[in-house]
């Protein structure tokens, strides 16, 4: 699999913390051609730049001409009022814990955990989140690692444990799988110990079969 794609190769932040967050918002539960057609009305609606105060003060109207969802629009106000209120701060995160940042920014309307992960792999570069919430993530390891169905959350989350310190590189390979044709992958045992730049160890435990790699 790592020979096939090469390195893993993270996207850069498309804006900043607030921006990357409502850009998160806007992308829920949509073809990535939609949202991505969405959002751009959205930016124009704002002025070019979004802001909390242009979040703030933006005609539902506008939002709504936009293609945002009531519900969407709901959210982005939350997110903007927050910020602008202190209740959230986006730019005292960077010393917090992984799970301590996602317990902040789940106090918005309409961010739950995969929108936070989404917001450490993203927009804090973090290297150890695990998204098992992430549909393509369950169905990219299924393939990888020849399983008839993908695995619950429940499933998944120990097993992403062989992968620390760097699951955020394991969860981008899963990704990718779901990118290759079906008869490129050839599924493999057990994974092995990842390393940062995609490079393995050797074997986390002994499954009777050759080393794998993810």
């Amino acid at each position: 699999m790592i020979a096939q794609v090469g390195p893993p190769q993270i996207r850069e932040p498309v804006g900043d913390p607030f921006s990357d967050l409502a850009r998160s918002i806007v992308f829920q539960q949509l073809a990535t051609s939609a949202a991505t057609a969405i959002h751009g009305r959205m930016v124009e609606a704002l002025g070019g730049a979004v802001k909390p105060p242009a979040v703030l003060e933006a005609s539902d109207g506008a939002l709504r001409a936009a293609g945002l969802s009531r519900s969407k629009i709901a959210s982005l106000r939350d997110l903007a009022a927050k910020v602008a209120g202190g209740a959230v701060r986006l730019d005292d995160l960077e010393p917090l814990t992984d799970d301590a940042i996602v317990e902040h920014l789940v106090k918005v309307r309409g961010i739950g955990p995969w929108t936070a992960e989404m917001f450490l792999i993203f927009t804090m570069r973090r290297g150890d989140v695990w998204p098992v919430g992430d549909l393509g993530v369950r169905v990219g390891y299924a393939r990888i690692f020849g399983l008839s169905e993908p695995p619950t959350q429940k499933e998944l989350m120990p097993s992403g444990e062989p992968f620390r310190p760097y699951r955020t590189t394991a969860a981008w390979y899963c990704w990718q799988a779901n990118t290759l044709p079906a008869h490129v992958i050839e599924p493999h045992g057990p994974p092995n110990r990842l390393t940062n730049d995609g490079t393995t160890t050797g074997p986390v435990f002994d499954s009777g079969s050759a080393d794998a790699e993810l």
